[in-house]
């Protein structure tokens, strides 16, 4: 997010809800497939990246 400038409700977008952004970003909540397909069609971020 930081290297591309992003906020959180950037995110909301790709993560479905400002609560879920945070729940992921705080390690509450992890990514779902759903999810990782959405940042690596939206952002362009390797999917090995995303699932490592």
């Amino acid at each position: 997010m930081e290297q591309m400038d992003m906020t959180k409700a950037d995110m909301v977008k790709y993560l479905g809800s400002q609560s879920r952004v945070s729940e992921i970003l705080n390690g509450r909540r992890k990514l779902t497939l759903k999810m990782v397909k959405s940042i690596y069609k939206g952002l362009k971020i390797p999917a090995e990246v995303l699932l490592a």
